[in-house]
């Protein structure tokens, strides 16, 4: 019998999570423009919790990556995991009406994976191939469909409930998830984790509200993925004084 690996199970019971969320919405109230997280009560809960699990877990791994790995070794892994999502973005830009950037990252994808050495390398942007970021999440925005409230998971950190179903879609093109050793999926999953996680901020100023800025951020830069605007792989929270991609000095 099929083993499933740890991301399919984590997927399944983000599921019923879900179903949870929408069970709460309705009894709480619709999403509106002027309220995009009738859920912060739950939400800063979780957040809390992945601060903590960040703090002693994943911030390590991330600053043990960083210290043991040179810089172009560390952007060739981000340009590498960027790779593997190019199908997901032709597709996505082929049901969105854009056969002309389904085009564009579809040669991106194979340009990168032949000559760019799977993606480590990015030569497909010196021969004028720009690249994007799309996902279903987005094409079922264009289509109309809202994005509906701001979720936090525990781990897996925020989302909105049109970017989870939208994921459902995707995960059919996304090829980490098509990988059929368990072991090895399940190691590159912990791996993009890391190398993630390694692009963010180290620290934070003391007294600021880290949700909120977490939560702004990931809803602006989802708004302007979807009507296509600036750099898609701009940092979700802007630069600030007082956060640097460095050792932390005490709590967050």
């Amino acid at each position: 019998m099929q083993q499933f690996s740890f991301f399919r199970s984590t997927f399944r019971n983000q599921t019923k999570f879900v179903l949870l969320i929408v069970a709460l919405v309705l009894l709480s109230g619709c999403t509106t423009v002027s309220n995009p997280d009738p859920l912060e009560p739950i939400n800063r809960p979780i957040q809390s919790f992945n601060n903590v699990a960040d703090r002693f877990l994943i911030r390590p791994l991330a600053q043990a990556y960083k210290t043991v790995t040179p810089d172009p070794v560390e952007q060739g892994v981000v340009r590498f995991f960027r790779n593997l999502s190019e199908l997901t973005n032709a597709s996505n830009q082929l049901l969105q009406g854009k056969p002309v950037l389904a085009l564009n990252d579809l040669g991106r994808f194979l340009v990168n994976s032949t000559i760019g050495i799977g993606g480590f390398l990015d030569p497909a942007s010196e021969l004028g191939l720009e690249p994007h970021s799309e996902d279903f999440g987005q094409t079922l925005g264009v289509w109309g469909v809202p994005q509906g409230p701001y979720i936090v998971f525990p781990f897996r950190g925020p989302a909105t409930l049109r970017n989870i179903v939208g994921g459902f879609s995707d995960q059919w093109t996304l090829l980490p998830l098509n990988i059929d050793h368990v072991p090895t999926r399940n190691s590159l999953f912990a791996f993009q984790i890391v190398s993630l996680r390694a692009q963010a901020p180290m620290r934070w100023p003391d007294g600021i509200d880290r949700y909120a800025l977490l939560r702004d951020g990931f809803l602006m830069r989802q708004q302007m993925l979807q009507e296509d605007q600036g750099n898609p792989f701009a940092p979700m929270i802007p630069p600030m004084q007082g956060v640097v991609p460095t050792r932390p000095s005490g709590d967050e």
